[in-house]
């Protein structure tokens, strides 16, 4: 019984060493790996639009030239949300500031302030219409994006692209170095959207006058939407 028990302990002390052994024993460096990188890309249509409209009111008194900003708002939002429609046109406030204007000794002798209104949204055509309704406020900036629902979508068909080019890269290097074929070892996998060209930008300068009432042409450019696979294979 006793030469038993000094066999079992004998046997897991070997255990042990064993295990401490293999972990302090260095990893063997792999052998007939190659690294690679491959894109797939896909241009498309611009879907959504950013339209900002802004004001700027100066005086005297700060709180009279808030009180002007605030009703300039209340009307622009109160236009606006009569036509928004979630995803087609959507309403939301922008910045709002108020700072003090200095003369030359470091003096106040005046507030100026602006605010802004964003309408964003697929349709085009009512976005502009109500931009074009709204009395109290100048068109800022016109911008385009691409909308969550099209970037998904655009983005699913340049990840299968992307991967192909991989699987076919990995294929044709594996074959250069004259092996039979390989196993993926390691994946990555990032996407990032370009726009390209100038952006369209309307001026809050321009006079309301000449476009009361008469919507702005606008018409969008395209997004190139681009996935990333790299990685690593272990040629065999």
């Amino acid at each position: 019984m006793k030469n038993t028990i000094k066999l079992i302990a004998a046997s897991a002390m070997l255990v042990g060493v064993s295990a401490v052994f293999a972990q302090n024993m260095p990893l063997a460096e792999p052998h007939n790996v190659v690294q690679l990188t491959a894109t797939g890309a896909v241009d498309v249509q611009q879907d959504l639009l950013v339209l900002t409209l802004s004001t700027v009111r100066d005086g005297k008194d700060a709180a009279v030239v808030q009180s002007q900003l605030r009703q300039a708002l209340d009307a622009a939002v109160l236009e606006a949300r009569r036509n928004a429609e979630p995803g087609q046109m959507e309403v939301r406030t922008g910045n709002f500031s108020l700072y003090p204007r200095y003369s030359q000794n470091s003096q106040i002798t005046g507030w100026q302030g602006n605010t802004e209104l964003v309408l964003e949204g697929r349709d085009f055509a009512r976005i502009t219409n109500t931009a074009a309704r709204i009395s109290t406020m100048t068109i800022g900036q016109v911008a385009f994006s691409l909308s969550p629902q099209q970037r998904s979508k655009i983005e699913r068909e340049a990840q299968t692209l992307a991967i192909e080019n991989f699987k076919t890269q990995a294929a044709d290097l594996t074959r250069a170095f004259g092996f039979a074929g390989f196993t993926l070892r390691e994946v990555s996998v990032n996407s990032n959207s370009y726009a390209p060209g100038p952006r369209p930008r309307m001026m809050a300068m321009e006079a309301k006058s000449a476009m009361a009432d008469a919507p702005i042409a606008v018409e969008a450019g395209k997004s190139t939407v681009t996935v990333n696979v790299s990685g690593s294979v272990q040629m065999r």
